[in-house]
């Protein structure tokens, strides 16, 4: 098959080697995994990703209702504020679902039956390498910080969320911020069903002591008597898809700068949003150093700086490597770029076009 960039390529057996290790969490720890839409929603491969986890999480109605349509199995939904519309729609989507505050438990709690009810709970401890993404920062809307409105809650909701980790790699930091909450919420969550831990936690990382996380989840779970939920997103799909690009022009400014047929601003935004350079894939410490920028009009449009091990040329392909958490849910028509297609690379090495984009995708958006 003849592809022409730009275009994002998930690759199933790379995705597989991420769901194996899923599915050996939950075989070891009994924790269930529900897959974070927010993160990853490219629906033509949830068929082989519900082999591996047990549902999906969303933060929408557009999400709830692709969980529920093209996942098929458990759906959980969270919102930082449902309107009482979003209430009306959503109930025929969910099986769980969760509050981010006690006023909106108050409001909306008689009209979501017969899906569970839970609240999110900030724990005021976090691990995360962004404020931005820091779930515990200073002034945080995000969950119930009050001990006292929590309790109160109790007999109203049958779990609790803990989303309180952002790329979190450290098993240490994870097992002790765990202590802290059995310690500080343990009168809760003794009243509670389930309890989900939220996303965020690296443990799909090559090296990540595994046994050591599912003896830590098993042991939180066994103590307060809970079903423990795990919410991976880039953990589920970490490695396992890259933007394919191709050199339209090298420039000089005080360096070589190769300008690609795609853009961060448009295609990969959180490369520009937290300012953490992309990894290009065969880069690394060669002599001929580029920097790799996209073509759209803003001048910080910069995927990363690296080394060759010989000259780039116009024509060239340029892969970006992790383009699948963060990429696709967020890509957009900045500039009028072209929008790149998405293309799996099923099991059996068989390419499939899934989806490409024209002119017209561009106008009805608009």
């Amino acid at each position: 098959m003849k592809l022409t960039t730009p275009y994002y390529i998930i690759h199933e057996r790379k995705l597989l080697r991420n769901l194996e290790k899923i599915k050996y969490v939950r075989d070891v720890s009994g924790a269930k995994s529900v897959l974070a839409l927010k993160c990853f929603a490219a629906w033509s491969v949830f068929g082989l990703m519900r082999e591996y986890m047990d549902g999906a999480t969303s933060s929408s109605l557009y999400e709830a209702r692709l969980a529920h349509d093209e996942f098929g199995k458990e759906t959980h939904v969270y919102s930082v504020g449902f309107s009482s519309g979003d209430i009306d729609s959503i109930k025929p989507y969910a099986d769980k679902i969760i509050f981010n505050s006690v006023s909106q438990l108050m409001r909306f709690r008689r009209r979501v039956s017969p899906a569970k009810i839970g609240l999110r709970v900030n724990p005021g401890v976090s691990y995360s390498h962004f404020d931005l993404a820091d779930p515990a920062r200073r002034q945080s809307r995000l969950g119930v910080t009050d001990k006292n409105s929590l309790m109160d809650a109790l007999p109203l909701i049958s779990g609790v969320m803990f989303h309180f980790n952002c790329e979190n790699d450290d098993f240490g930091s994870l097992s002790a911020s765990l202590d802290h909450i059995a310690a500080e919420f343990g009168p809760a969550l003794e009243r509670v069903e389930w309890v989900s831990l939220g996303g965020g936690i690296a443990f799909t990382k090559p090296g990540y002591p595994l046994r050591r996380f599912c003896a830590k989840i098993e042991e939180f779970g066994s103590l307060f008597g809970v079903q423990v939920y795990l919410e991976p997103g880039e953990s589920a799909i970490t490695g396992s898809a890259e933007l394919v690009t191709k050199v339209v022009d090298i420039v000089h400014n005080e360096i070589d700068i190769a300008i690609v047929d795609a853009s961060t601003e448009a295609h990969m935004l959180d490369v520009l949003v937290y300012q953490d350079p992309a990894s290009i894939t065969g880069a690394g410490a060669g002599s001929y150093l580029y920097t790799i920028a996209g073509r759209s009009c803003l001048a910080g449009d910069v995927f990363a700086t690296c080394g060759f091990k010989s000259p780039l040329r116009v024509g060239q392909t340029i892969r970006i490597a992790n383009a699948a958490g963060y990429t696709m849910v967020k890509k957009n028509w900045f500039n009028g770029l072209q929008m790149p297609s998405i293309v799996v690379r099923r099991l059996d090495g068989s390419l499939d076009l899934v989806r490409s984009f024209g002119y017209e995708d561009y106008k009805g958006s608009l």
